[in-house]
Parts: C-alpha cells; structure tokens; sequence
C-alpha cells in the first residue's frame, strides 16, 4: 500500500495509525482477517447452542470453519507478499467485511438470528477472498458446496427423528419407565406395610 493521507482512511485505520499500527504491513491484514472472523463466529455459536440449529446456521458455522481451518502464520512460506493492486482489494475486502460486521452486531441486538446466519456467511466470503488472495494454493471450498452438504447430513438426522425405530425405542423407553415406576410404588407399599405392623 502506498503511503495514504489520514483522510481516505477509515475510523478504525485512523485509530490503527495513531496506536502506531503499520497499515503497510500487508500480513497484519490477513491476522485481523481471520481474528474478525473467528470473534463473529463464536457470537454467532452462543446465539444458537442452546436449540437445534437449522440446515443454513450449521452451513454458516462449518463455513467458517472451514474458512478458518489451517490458517497460516503471518511469516508462514505458504503466505505471498501482494502486489499494490491486490493489496489495495485487500483493503476494500476488509472494509466490506467491517460493514457487515457492523449489521451483525445490529442484528445480534435484535435477537435475528437468521439474519446473522446470512451476515455470517457474507463475512466469511470476504475473508474467504482475503486468504485466496494471500494463500492461492489452498483449497478453500465455496458456501454452496458445505451447504449442499450440511443439508444432505440435515435430511438425514431429520428422517433418523422421523423413524419408526425412533418411535419404537421412546415407546420402549415410556413403557420401561411406568415399570420402574410401578415397582417403587410396590415397594413402598411393602415397606409401609412392614413398618405398621
């Protein structure tokens, strides 16, 4: 990147700059890239923990991941310096993700989750560009394709829900437990009887 004048920076680079952060750096940008990511990626973890979590939140949780699985170090040989015109898309990717970032955290305010599933992919498809641009060799894989997948895994545990076997086994499962049930009544009824007489 060439030397930039304070105005055509962003808030957060103007911020960067005057806690003596190098903006030239070119590899600081690919460290905050996946650190972003992975900050968005547990808030959005916490939002849907506690339920079941539908075909297109998994999709965006394992797309991350995927996303941020073996990412490099900064003075890794798998890591290329850029040229000024990719640096310069490295900065527009960055700023693009920050946006959405941005209606993330709105959206997390308002409780929309599926609104931070689309946001998170939206966010990980920048970092995504990010990694290509600095690792080309990696195989990094697109959104539609873990998403076919996860949805593939989704019908299926969804048809193990609907089963007869499951139906039969919670059946089983009721009918052991009215027996358990039955023989602690018998036995208190025993050892009631046993302390009148």
């Amino acid at each position: 990147m060439s030397d930039t004048g304070t105005a055509e920076l962003s808030a957060s680079e103007q911020l960067a700059v005057k806690r003596g952060v190098d903006l030239n750096d070119q590899r600081l940008w690919l460290k905050i890239a996946s650190e972003r990511l992975s900050i968005v990626r547990y808030v959005f973890l916490v939002q849907v923990e506690d339920g079941i979590a539908s075909a297109s939140q998994r999709a965006a949780l394992e797309y991350a991941d995927a996303v941020l699985i073996g990412w490099p170090d900064n003075d890794s040989p798998e890591v290329r310096d850029l040229e000024s015109h990719e640096f310069d898309t490295v900065r527009k990717l960055m700023a693009i993700m920050e946006q959405h970032i941005a209606d993330f955290t709105a959206q997390e305010g308002k409780g929309e989750v599926d609104a931070m599933s689309d946001t998170l992919v939206q966010i990980t498809d920048c970092v995504a560009q990010v990694r290509r641009l600095f690792q080309p060799d990696f195989p990094l894989p697109t959104f539609d394709e873990i998403s076919k997948v996860v949805q593939e895994e989704w019908n299926e545990d969804m048809g193990k829900i609907d089963s007869p076997d499951v139906d039969a086994s919670a059946e089983g499962i009721e009918r052991q437990t009215e027996h358990a049930d039955e023989q602690r009544e018998t036995r208190q009824s025993s050892d009631m009887d046993g302390r009148a007489a």
